[in-house]
């Protein structure tokens, strides 16, 4: 929302400069992105001109020759293109070195042999509108010379808000004025949606137009008035200054002052030409199926039985809160207008808007869910409007469909309730004046407190006694409070087991050089086919922000790939990361009545690019080993009985080169490299990758503590072995072979190499161990250990292993 600091000041001026406004609303919760300069630079050059003169060029045919009067020493010769100019006018003349609103300096000009010093301005050259093909003809009351900032306001301020969505109020300049008001105690002007102008004739708007929601669900209330005799033109300077300086582009008085009554108010409105109305009859309804029209933009649409329309009695001729149609758009030619107040579900409007890919000033503002007493406030300024600058008669009486009316809400509001939430005293006479001024109405007061009417604009937000409270201490000021924490006696702040588990094993990828990201829940339908996943059988979002968070997440891999894509992108593509956080599945709905999403905290991992270093070799890539490591290292101190086994059904994951991660028999995640196609799709060289089911972990029954061993003062014994195996044996059977052959007697067994070539043949690999066996009596013997070397060999042969000499 761009409000024009010149059109606020209007409504209320505290006197401060334009940044302290600012500085107020942020405070009190209304946000200010930034403030904008609107208008010429300087106005110094800028005055008041008389045009005494004017003649045809002696060489071009389309120029003219001014004599001006701007209050120099010696008339000024300007030569002037546009084809209005006439002696006699009084207009706006730009000096030599005047600074034009595009930043470029005026100087003087040669133009085909004559020497033209400044130019007559037309309205897009001082930035009050945007008409270039005449100049601007001023009231004739100005003498020349006088500073053209006391005829028209070419310079301003833009305030830019970013307003929230329980505040539609704050979407009009003069409820943004309102909120000043209570921050300054700066004089308000009236309403100006209070008074209202007397109708004209003897015919009645029922003679001439009918309205009916047919479909209560999507209009609240819909209002219609019919003026006549409408002479449709260009806007006046003024109210052109104010639309362009609020980013809006003038087109004519009629579709102007709806415009400027939905700036001003926060009510959109919309005019029909009633001669366009077919059957004279307007009709709300839902859209449909396939039904299709024509707006305003030229686009024909088509709608699905969600989307609400205005119809006439042939057909559809707008969409409901968003956009009008072209069918029965207002034109030069038009003399009878509809001027349409509604009120509009803004869910409704707000899936419609989404729907269409079709987001307009109204729909912002509808989708907020706007009260319908503010429909016919806006009728009020609209009607003023129309006859003052349009010439037209109102004719007597207002269409109106309200099918449910609204209750004046009210509330209770208790002194000790608000010091005891506030930790802080504020005088009633105080809260009273602040309550006032934001427009509230201040009631009697007895031992249920002070009543408070809450006014149409603020409806939706206020509705109990803490939101009263709210609008109190945001306008006493938040600063003013004391920064004391609220007292909770018999509270003892701790983990739950369950969040003391998970953060151990997030520390614990930390303490081994993974870097916490943070993606979002929500990925794009093509990123989860890259991945080889079926979008369909993610859980897709009813109401998605845009097409590239339109799914919830069912793993965390996307997010980790992303992140590795941003980095590699910036010069860093040898990254470690992790992400702690949810992942979603459809849940069966067949039974019983659960959540639609089954929701899981997952634990996943990404290494890219090269390693440090490791057994093999200096500088080896990220693969499934190095990430094997860390799932090693995260579940080292768990006591868990796990295990894993090779894993062919993940279309990201390398063939060969996965495994799923097993605790007591059930799958909870799954190691590998990905896939080339997946890392080339994300413009990575090389990847691995893991992903475990914490809340699996956590709910896994952990093995019994290990028996105490004393430490031994007795020596091991080393023996390196080398077992060739087929190519697809894991080495974790491996392992597994040797610790059963070995015995008690075996302290550990750990893989130190792999060799593959002609020595084993094709297709077979060999593995370096390194035994160390130990006893806690005695010193072995070469002897005693050889004894077991039988067994061993026997436990390798039943996995397809044998001995290498």
């Amino acid at each position: 929302m761009r409000v024009p600091a010149a059109w606020l000041r209007s409504y209320c001026d505290p006197g401060v400069a334009t940044a302290e406004i600012a500085d107020r609303l942020a405070m009190s919760g209304t946000e200010v992105e930034r403030v904008e300069h609107v208008g010429v630079a300087d106005p110094a050059s800028f005055v008041v001109g008389r045009v005494l003169e004017a003649e045809g060029h002696p060489n071009a045919d389309r120029l003219t020759v001014c004599t001006v009067d701007d209050g120099s020493d010696a008339p000024r010769t300007i030569v002037c293109g546009a084809p209005n100019v006439a002696a006699g006018q009084t207009v706006a003349v730009a000096r030599p070195g005047a600074v034009m609103p595009d930043g470029s300096t005026l100087g003087e000009a040669t133009l085909r042999g004559v020497t033209s010093s400044g130019m007559i301005l037309a309205e897009d050259e001082v930035g009050i509108g945007t008409e270039h093909a005449g100049i601007m003809v001023l009231d004739g009351g100005s003498q020349p010379g006088a500073p053209l900032l006391e005829s028209l306001p070419i310079v301003d301020e833009a305030l830019e808000l970013e307003s929230s969505p329980n505040r539609p109020d704050c979407l009009g300049v003069y409820g943004v004025a309102r909120e000043l008001h209570a921050l300054t105690g700066a004089a308000l002007v009236e309403d100006p949606t209070v008074r209202d102008v007397e109708p004209a004739g003897t015919d009645a708007a029922g003679e001439h137009a009918s309205v009916e929601i047919a479909d209560p669900e999507v209009c609240l209330r819909f209002t219609a008035r019919v003026f006549c005799d409408v002479a449709v033109g260009p806007s006046p300077l003024w109210l052109k200054q104010r639309l362009v300086a609020a980013g809006q582009r003038p087109i004519s008085n009629v579709v102007d002052i709806t415009n400027y009554v939905m700036l001003a108010t926060g009510q959109p409105l919309h005019a029909f030409d009633l001669d366009a109305v077919r059957g004279g009859r307007i009709v709300v309804r839902r859209a449909r199926d396939g039904e299709t029209m024509t707006t305003l933009d030229g686009v024909e649409r088509r709608f699905d039985p969600d989307v609400a329309l205005v119809c006439d009695a042939e057909g559809p001729s707008g969409i409901a809160g968003v956009m009008g149609g072209q069918i029965s758009e207002v034109s030069e030619q038009t003399t009878r207008v509809l001027m349409e107040a509604a009120t509009w579900v803004g869910p409704n409007i707000l899936r419609t808007s989404s729907l269409l890919g079709l987001r307009t000033e109204a729909s912002a503002r509808f989708e907020k869910q706007l009260h319908p007493d503010e429909a016919m406030a806006a009728q009020r300024l609209a009607a003023r409007l129309m006859v003052d600058l349009c010439g037209a008669r109102l004719v007597p009486g207002s269409l109106d469909a309200y099918p449910v009316p609204t209750e004046p809400r009210t509330v209770r509001l208790r002194h000790e309730r608000l010091e005891r939430l506030l930790g802080a005293p504020v005088p009633g006479d105080e809260a009273r004046v602040i309550l006032s001024r934001l427009g509230f109405a201040i009631g009697a007061e007895d031992d249920a407190g002070l009543a408070v009417g809450v006014p149409s604009w603020r409806d939706g937000d206020v509705r109990r006694e803490a939101d009263l409270i709210e609008e109190v201490v945001r306008v006493h000021g938040l600063d003013r409070l004391p920064t004391t924490l609220p007292a909770r006696r018999g509270a003892v702040g701790r983990l739950t087991p369950a969040q003391r588990q998970r953060r151990r094993l997030e520390d614990c990828l930390r303490d081994r050089g993974l870097l916490e990201v943070v993606a979002y829940s929500f990925t794009a339908p093509a990123k989860l086919e890259r991945l080889g996943i079926d979008p369909d059988a993610a859980l897709r979002v009813a109401n998605p922000l845009s097409e590239d968070q339109s799914v919830m997440r069912p793993l965390l891999l996307p997010g980790l790939l992303d992140a590795a894509r941003h980095n590699a992108a910036r010069g860093m593509p040898d990254v470690a990361l992790f992400e702690s956080a949810h992942v979603y599945r459809p849940r069966d709905q067949r039974e019983g009545n659960e959540p639609p999403a089954a929701e899981r905290h997952h634990l996943g991992g990404l290494l890219a690019g090269a390693l440090p270093g490791s057994w093999r070799r200096a500088g080896e890539r990220a693969g499934y080993h190095a990430a094997r490591a860390v799932v090693e290292g995260l579940l080292a101190g768990s006591r868990l009985d796990w295990n894993v086994e090779p894993l062919v059904d993940r279309p990201y994951l390398h063939p060969g080169r996965a495994a799923a991660i097993h605790v007591s028999g059930a799958e909870i995640g799954w190691i590998g490299e990905l896939h080339p196609a997946v890392s080339a799709a994300w413009d990575l060289d090389s990847a691995a990758a893991f992903e475990l089911d914490a809340d699996a972990l956590l709910e896994a029954r952990p093995l019994a503590p290990a028996a105490y061993r004393d430490v031994t003062s007795h020596p091991g014994v080393l023996q390196d072995i080398a077992v060739a195996v087929d190519e697809g044996i894991a080495a974790a059977a491996v392992e597994a072979a040797v610790e059963r052959g070995a015995g008690d007697l075996l302290a550990s067994a750990r893989i130190f190499d792999v060799y593959r070539g002609e020595q084993v043949g094709d297709g077979r690999k060999s593995l370096a161990l390194r035994l160390e066996f130990r006893a806690p009596d005695r010193t072995l013997t070469d002897e005693e250990v050889a004894e077991l070397r039988e067994s061993i060999e026997t436990e390798l042969a039943a996995v397809g292993g044998r001995l290498r000499a």
